[in-house]
């Protein structure tokens, strides 16, 4: 019974408005229409056709939220057998708060007014798609709701644009999605 009002207690407190914030960051999330969280990319994604960025569908961005991040990396490289780095394939960041997603193949002058990308380990500032060279490789999305936007980096890499976003994350919403080439 005192477990059983304890956990009432809990409850009440992240229900009051005080405690909203926890609720809330529960409910952000990130998926595609192209391919399921933990599922297969499709090759127009990749090295091995079009290169598209994958289409994005965003939701349920906490109170409070002035702007979303979005970090796309594979922790694999080069050989999910043996992975010596995360390569970074995209970043996006200064997203308005109320984007509910990114169009496929999105270039960067049809971004939301306001948004920026930083640079990949391609170099560049866009979407670089999977080529692993060996293995089957996780691509992780991550979407992070932000308290702030976040000041023009210049075109920060990952590790300038975490430190941007010390302090300011609200929530954080992941998918992950799979390739492996079909030929070498």
């Amino acid at each position: 019974m005192r477990a059983l009002a304890i956990l009432l207690a809990v409850l009440a407190v992240a229900a009051a408005p005080g405690g909203q914030k926890g609720a809330d960051a529960m409910s952000l999330q990130i998926s595609s229409p192209s391919f399921s969280n933990q599922g297969a990319m499709p090759s127009q994604f990749t090295c091995e056709g079009p290169d598209r960025s994958p289409p994005l569908q965003f939701s349920g961005a906490p109170q409070g939220t002035k702007s979303l991040a979005l970090i796309v990396d594979d922790p694999d490289a080069p050989d999910p057998a043996a992975p010596k780095m995360t390569w970074v394939h995209w970043l996006v960041y200064d997203l308005p708060p109320n984007t509910a997603g990114l169009a496929e193949g999105v270039a960067e002058k049809d971004l939301p007014k306001g948004t920026r990308e930083g640079t990949s380990n391609y170099g560049k500032t866009s979407w670089g798609g999977p080529c692993p060279p060996t293995g089957r490789h996780r691509y992780f999305f991550k979407l992070y709701a932000l308290d702030t936007e976040l000041p023009d980096l210049g075109k920060p890499d990952k590790a300038k644009l975490e430190k941007a976003m010390q302090g300011h994350i609200l929530a954080k919403a992941e998918m992950v999605g799979t390739y492996e080439k079909t030929r070498h």
